[in-house]
């Protein structure tokens, strides 16, 4: 079908006149009367009639008038749609988050976005360092929220630092350490409650250990979340070392405490991953942007 000849028809379906029709659009009227009459030779039926010095449509003219309208109006929403998706105003983002930024930094971040980008649909993959990393080098993600670094990041990936955080031990507030300076070959005694392999922090650990000449401390309990491993040393089992932002509440509430191993001092970064030389969506960079400008958004009291 002849698009052009039928917005033609249906200009002047709306304004029930071909003179007014060709003035609006701009067109001589011989050319749309032309344009017409071709249109109706391709649908094999007539759209206008004759009607004292005017025309007026036929009862097939109505209805394909009615139709008209609906095909357009959708062309107009199609229109609006791929503006707003240019713009960032619409559209979808996918991201892979560890556990840390997951639970306490991303529900401010995602509410202060949704606020002011409705439309946008976003889809939360809460994982582990390494699987984080599998899911934005295989374009499963647009981006990756970090907190810790993972050992092997690759030449494939950018990475953007938004601030630091120390990294604590802890235990439960009836545990011999707890409040207590000790040694790390101390620390390392202690049964640890930790997160699943492939978990930055308990890669710390590890790395830790090797760094020092120690063995590895046991780790005799592990989650794959995060809050079960803190609960599990909250109610008086083994030790945790995790990034401060998760446990600050809880120890100054005193349901944890650290413990101060002599001359250990560890930061965790929290950071943005992304393909190197990929640009993200208009929709993307907005979500990055706002991250930038509102870097520490904890949520969690």
């Amino acid at each position: 079908m002849n698009l052009h000849g039928l917005r033609l028809f249906y200009t002047i379906a709306t304004t029930r006149n071909v003179t007014r029709a060709a003035e609006q659009l701009a067109i001589s009227q011989p050319a749309i009367t032309a344009q017409v009459k071709k249109l109706e030779h391709e649908l094999g039926i007539p759209l206008l009639q004759p009607a004292g010095r005017g025309i007026a449509l036929t009862a097939a003219g109505e209805e394909i008038a009615l139709m008209a309208a609906r095909l357009f109006a959708v062309e107009q929403q199609i229109e609006q749609f791929c503006g707003q998706i240019q713009q960032g105003q619409a559209g979808q983002i996918a991201l892979a988050a560890t556990y840390l930024p997951a639970h306490v930094l991303l529900p401010g971040w995602l509410s202060r976005f949704k606020k002011q980008y409705e439309q946008v649909e976003l889809t939360i993959h809460t994982t582990n360092s390494a699987e984080a990393l599998q899911l934005l080098t295989s374009a499963q993600v647009d981006l990756a929220i970090y907190g810790g670094v993972p050992e092997r990041a690759g030449e494939w990936v950018d990475m953007e630092e938004l601030f630091r955080d120390e990294l604590w031990f802890v235990v439960g507030s009836e545990h011999p350490y707890a409040n207590q300076h000790i040694s790390l070959s101390q620390m390392m005694q202690e049964p640890f409650v930790m997160r699943e392999q492939g978990s930055s922090t308990r890669e710390r650990l590890l790395s830790l250990c090797r760094t020092h000449n120690l063995p590895a401390p046991s780790i005799p309990l592990q989650f794959n979340g995060l809050y079960e491993a803190i609960q599990a040393v909250t109610a008086g089992y083994g030790a945790n070392f995790i990034s401060s932002l998760i446990v600050r509440d809880e120890v100054a509430r005193g349901t944890l405490c650290r413990v101060y191993v002599a001359d250990i001092h560890l930061e965790n970064t929290i950071s943005i991953w992304t393909r190197k030389d990929e640009p993200l969506s208009a929709t993307a960079q907005h979500f990055v942007d706002m991250i930038r400008s509102h870097p520490f958004q904890q949520t969690i009291q």
